[in-house]
């Protein structure tokens, strides 16, 4: 345990404290509505009508506690996942996973890219890859310029733009009473593809890149707060794991309340009326227009651009963070560019791979849905080592995580297993 002091009440305002105790767990709860899983949502929407919309609530309290996990992993050991798992796996291991991840990211930043710019070229007709290799490189400079303290307080602001989606589905006065014995009421998916689609939605909502990231904000967050060496960092409060768990639990609900509304947007207009395969990001906005309105296109189009925004930084840096905790890099967002030159090369790689797939003709929404999908496969393989590592009291100095804690991991990983399997034989 930690002897550090509580920090001394804030004497502003309820909302203000309440905004500023929120950071990492909001960022990642809201970077998982990333243009991947607004096509995975929107597809299963589109394919299946209401029948997924139970998912949005099952998966809440499983990606909370999985997330929570990670948080505290990077709380109480003060490193990085990939710098935990060298504690109990071979180094060939972490690397295979780090590289794995890069180049799944590196696909879907490339499919976030060319979603926004089909987007954008909607909005305004100019070529969606101008606006691709423009975003790639905004974010870029952004992410390697910017102090953490600013970019977290800029992503931050971007989760706001998720209310898009809310309002779409609201626009279209659906009738609350089915709405909700849809969702109250599982039922299990039929055939190859549906098990498919559940696959990519358990794969985007509980996603590798987001592990890492949430461990590494953590690191970043005590970093921010003059704790430089790993002995600094170690250790937690429990007023500080309490925090964390509700940032943690506050972006999840709300990243899965916008799951949830996109799914209900789009199988209220495109699988009513048989629209069962949109084949990219635009489709699904033009065809929201003739039935759902212009204004609830417009909405969903700039809720996908403000979610790339908002998720492509965290794709790349979760890459950037596993390679450097695995030899040893000096790493971390507010890290000059010289003192941390392959930190930043691997992520500004990463991006520009993405700008690269645009170039490739890429059908923007099967490479999201099948992103997803192999997110889905890969998941629960990582959720078996975070399960090792936050059971370990040596690694987790006495701070394991808490019985219920492994428990629902344990039901996540259950979970994702089964449904890669049945994904296979049904």
């Amino acid at each position: 345990m930690t002897d550090r002091e509580p920090a001394e009440p804030n004497p502003r305002g309820f909302l203000h404290r309440l905004w500023s105790s929120l950071g990492p767990g909001v960022i990642t709860g809201a970077a998982d509505d990333d243009p991947s899983g607004i096509a995975t949502y929107s597809v299963a929407g589109a394919q299946l009508g209401t029948g997924l919309l139970w998912t949005s609530v099952i998966t809440w309290p499983l990606m909370a506690a999985v997330q929570s996990m990670c948080a505290r992993i990077g709380m109480v050991t003060g490193q990085g996942l990939a710098s935990t798992f060298r504690k109990k796996f071979p180094r060939s291991v972490i690397t295979m996973i780090a590289a794995a991840l890069m180049l799944a990211n590196s696909i879907n930043i490339g499919a976030d890219l060319v979603g926004m710019g089909d987007a954008m070229q909607l909005l305004t007709q100019v070529n969606s890859r101008l606006w691709a290799i423009g975003f790639g490189l905004f974010i870029a400079w952004a992410t390697i310029r910017l102090r953490y303290i600013t970019l977290v307080n800029a992503l931050k602001w971007l989760t706001l733009v998720l209310f898009a989606y809310v309002l779409t589905a609201i626009r279209l006065h659906p009738d609350w009473d089915s709405v909700a014995q849809a969702t109250l009421t599982p039922s299990l998916p039929r055939g190859r593809a549906a098990w498919a689609t559940l696959v990519a939605i358990l794969g985007t909502t509980i996603s590798p890149y987001l592990f890492f990231w949430q461990a590494s904000q953590e690191v970043e967050e005590e970093k921010s707060m003059g704790r430089q060496s790993p002995a600094e960092r170690q250790g937690a409060t429990p007023t500080e794991i309490l925090t964390r768990k509700i940032d943690v639990g506050v972006g999840t609900f709300f990243s899965n309340v916008v799951m949830f509304f996109i799914m209900l947007t789009t199988a209220l207009t495109l699988h009513v009326h048989g629209i069962t395969a949109p084949a990219t990001s635009k489709d699904v906005a033009l065809a929201l227009r003739p039935l759902a309105g212009r204004f609830a296109a417009l909405l969903y189009t700039i809720g996908l651009v403000g979610t790339g925004l908002l998720a492509i930084p965290t794709l790349a840096g979760s890459a950037a963070y596993a390679l450097a905790e695995t030899f040893h890099w000096r790493e971390g967002i507010d890290e000059r560019f010289p003192r941390a030159r392959r930190f930043y090369v691997v992520l500004a790689l990463s991006i520009l791979a993405g700008i690269g797939i645009d170039f490739a003709n890429v059908n923007a929404v099967k490479a999201l849905y099948w992103s997803a999908v192999i997110n889905g496969l890969l998941a629960p393989f990582l959720l078996l080592g975070i399960l090792i590592v936050a059971s370990d009291q040596r690694i987790m100095r006495g701070q394991p995580s808490s019985r219920l804690g492994r428990v629902t991991v344990g039901l996540a990983t259950a979970a994702m297993f089964f449904a890669a399997v049945a994904m296979f034989v049904v």
